[in-house]
This record gives C-alpha cells, sequence and structure tokens, in this order.
C-alpha cells in the first residue's frame, strides 16, 4: 500500500463520534505528510451532514441518539435480528410500530403493504430506526419520504414531480454489515420486479441523521454475505474515484476504503469471527460511503443492475466483476482521479487490471459476462443501456474505451453505437 494508504490507515483507529473531528483529522493527518490538500481545476465541494458514531459496543449509544422520541424500528424477520431489536426495545422503551418483514432489494409491491402499516401512525413517528443491512436503510428512507403513502414516492420517482408531498421523518442508521454505505447517503435503491426496473430515490432530506457503525454486529456474517458487501465497498470506491463529480476529498476517502480492501477482505474472509479485520472492513465501508455520498456510482453500478434483476446475481458481485476491465480502460484519465488510482494501484493501471482480475479471482469471482450466462447479444444491450444512464453518464472514461478493453479480455469485437 503507498504511504498516502499507510497514513490515512491511522484513521481506523480514530473513530471520533462527529464528522467534523474525522475532517480535521485528515487535514492533519495530510499537513504532516504534506499532501497536496487543493488541486488545479475548478472549484468544488464537499457535504455530509451525518452524525458518525463508529466502535465496538457503539450500538449501546443508540437509546441517547433515539432521545424518548417515538420511534418505528425497521429490521429483517430472522431471529437475530429479532433478538437485536428486542435488545433496543429493552434499552430504548417500546417502539410504536416494528416493520419487520424487510426482504433483499425493496421491491414496488412489498414496500406499498409495508408503507400501509404507517400510514394510520405517521404523524406519532418522529424518527425511524434502521437496524440492518442497506435493504433496511434504504426501505426506511422510503418510508420516511412516503409519509405513509407508497404512491407519493411512486409518482415521484417514475415522473420526478410530487416532491412537495415526500416526507421528511429522521432516520438513525444502524448498519448490520459493511458495504452499502446507505448509513452517509441520501439516497434508496429501490426495485420494481415486474417491470424490471430500478429506480434511485434520491432527496437531500434523507441523509440518516446518526449512523452507529458497530462491527459487533457484523462478526460472523456469513462468508458469501461478507464477499458480496465488501465487494460492493471495493466498487463504491473506485466509482467514485473515475467520477465526473469526484472531489480531492472524497477521493481521499475512496484510496482509504480501496486499499484496506485490497489488503483486508481475503484474510477476513479466512476468519469471519475476527472483530479486528471486521473493524477495518466496517471503517473501509464508511470511507466509501462518505467517498460516493459527493459523487454517486457510475458506469460498473449501470452495468449491474439488469444483471441483478435478470439473472439473479448478487449486487456486490455484478458491481465488480467489471471492475478491472473499467480500471485499465481509465488509464491516463490524468489530474487527481489518475494520482487517486495510482495511490491504490501503483503507476501501471493496466498491469494492476491484471492483478485485480487475480484478485477477484481468487476469491471465486469470474470477470467475463460470459460466466454469468450472459450472451454477447445480451452483454452489448446491458453496455449500450449502461452507458445511456445517469450512472453511466457519471463515468470519467468512454465506452470506445471500456469496449476495447472489454474485447481485448474476451477475445471479441463490439460495434460502438
Amino acid at each position: 500500500m503507498s504511504e498516502f494508504c499507510n497514513s490515512i490507515a491511522t484513521l481506523n483507529t480514530y473513530h471520533p463520534n462527529n464528522l467534523l473531528d474525522r475532517w480535521n483529522k485528515v487535514i492533519q493527518i495530510a499537513a504532516e505528510q504534506s499532501w497536496p490538500i487543493s488541486y488545479e481545476g475548478p472549484m468544488w465541494r464537499y457535504y455530509n451532514p451525518v452524525e458518525i458514531m463508529f466502535g465496538a459496543g457503539s450500538v449501546s449509544e443508540l437509546p441517547k441518539l433515539i432521545g424518548g422520541r417515538n420511534y418505528a424500528l425497521v429490521t429483517y424477520p430472522s431471529d437475530p435480528f429479532q433478538r437485536l431489536a428486542q435488545r433496543v426495545e429493552e434499552a430504548a422503551g417500546p417502539a410504536a410500530v416494528v416493520i419487520n418483514d424487510i426482504a433483499p432489494n425493496p421491491d414496488f409491491q412489498l414496500l406499498g403493504q409495508q408503507c400501509a402499516q404507517l400510514a394510520g401512525i405517521r404523524h406519532q413517528i418522529e424518527v425511524i430506526v434502521a437496524l440492518g443491512g442497506g435493504s433496511v436503510i434504504d426501505s426506511a428512507k422510503v418510508f420516511a419520504a412516503a409519509d405513509g403513502s407508497f404512491d407519493n414516492v411512486v409518482t415521484y420517482l417514475e415522473t420526478g414531480g410530487g416532491a412537495a408531498n415526500l416526507g421528511t421523518i429522521p432516520i438513525i442508521a444502524v448498519p448490520t454489515t459493511a458495504g452499502t454505505g446507505s448509513e452517509v447517503t441520501c439516497w434508496a435503491t429501490v426495485w420494481d420486479e415486474q417491470r424490471a426496473r430500478k429506480y434511485s430515490l434520491s432527496r437531500q432530506n434523507l441523509y440518516p441523521e446518526a449512523a452507529v457503525i458497530d462491527p459487533e454486529l457484523m462478526v460472523n456474517k456469513p462468508h458469501e454475505l461478507t464477499l458480496s458487501t465488501g465487494l460492493d465497498t471495493l466498487s463504491h470506491a473506485l466509482e467514485s474515484i473515475w467520477n465526473i463529480n469526484a472531489n480531492p476529498i472524497s477521493a481521499r476517502h475512496a484510496v482509504h476504503a480501496a486499499g484496506t480492501i485490497l489488503d483486508t477482505l481475503p484474510d477476513l474472509l479466512n476468519d469471519l469471527g475476527n472483530l479486528s479485520l471486521r473493524t477495518q472492513i466496517a471503517d473501509a465501508a464508511l470511507s466509501a460511503g462518505l467517498a460516493f455520498s459527493n459523487t454517486k456510482t457510475a458506469i460498473a453500478h449501470n452495468l449491474s443492475y439488469p444483471i441483478t434483476l435478470g439473472w439473479g446475481i448478487q449486487h456486490g458481485i455484478a458491481c465488480s466483476f467489471t471492475l478491472p476491465v473499467i480500471l485499465s480502460s481509465v488509464d491516463g484519465i490524468g489530474g487527481f482521479r489518475q494520482a487517486a488510482l495510482h495511490d491504490v494501484f501503483g503507476s501501471n493501471l493496466s498491469s494492476a487490471s491484471i492483478e485485480l482480475m487475480t484478485f477477484l479471482n481468487r476469491l471465486g469471482v469470474s470477470t467475463r459476462f460470459a460466466d454469468y450466462g450472459i450472451s454477447d447479444a445480451q452483454r452489448m444491450d446491458i453496455v449500450d443501456e449502461a452507458f445511456a444512464g445517469e450512472r453511466g453518464r457519471n463515468f470519467a472514461g468512454t465506452k470506445e474505451a471500456f469496449l476495447k478493453t472489454l474485447d481485448a479480455q474476451d477475445g471479441k469485437k463490439s460495434k460502438v453505437a
């Protein structure tokens, strides 16, 4: 890992209770190492209002954050989450309502039913506590925006209109996996499986008011889940670098996140109960979240959505298996983005893309579309659609360079639309 990564890795042992302290620590380390704080280019800004509490045992601070308010508790139906929810209610008092049937990839049909549960008491709910992974936190954001009526959310997602009808209930996010980053972003991924569509519910007031990141809640999560969420973190980090919305602060968080995942994820997958490794991965996921909270994702994610919907590939796998091709295709991107990629991978990105491919292969992840049952024609349709979409337009590289690199890997020749 570069000197940059080694230095910023000291943040692994520094867990502030608020975001301002973290920024001050970043600036302090930067000054000590003489990192360039500015860069030649247009003015940039960074914004993230989420109060962050990080560290083993930090979930015990949840009652203080709830502060006696009437709260809705949102979580998964499985026994471990029911026990965890019971702990929360014993410490903070009973929830006004518990939504405990959250499913992976929040879908229109179920979300509509869940919002109806809240409709009768929506004026009593002062805060929503989201206890679980990305699907739980994203669902909580939908509930906050729906204010009892999922139809309002659907109208906003499908037309962009009706914003005045959306709600603003505060959210406290308690992630139990390390990967989604939803605890520090202002958007939620929403799926309409019946029509094979994916939407992003994005509003500034959907930033959680607080995020409680307790690595103890992540210990002994299954291998497959740890792999998928860890690779989601890696994808978030890299996607925030090769992004037209990137800025130097987001890039620093991304470099730290990517370097930590590359160094630590294989060890964690062989030692799922290791709290120290879980803490490092949780820190990386937080840093990646802070990075892409300002940039959104880019082409790897836009490629992934139809693959998850159409072929059932887990999101973390679907959004990471194209990373080596993308990395090679952005060689020469220039500026602080190129410098950030060099900090993660070294100066030869073409060689690094092969190393990244090997890294994924060793974790059991193929980097070829065909290995997921995707034909050449389907691959081209996915690529065309991805580059035409919003996340594709965030990409700082080009479709031509991506296809050239992809064809070189797969021994094919694609026609650019």
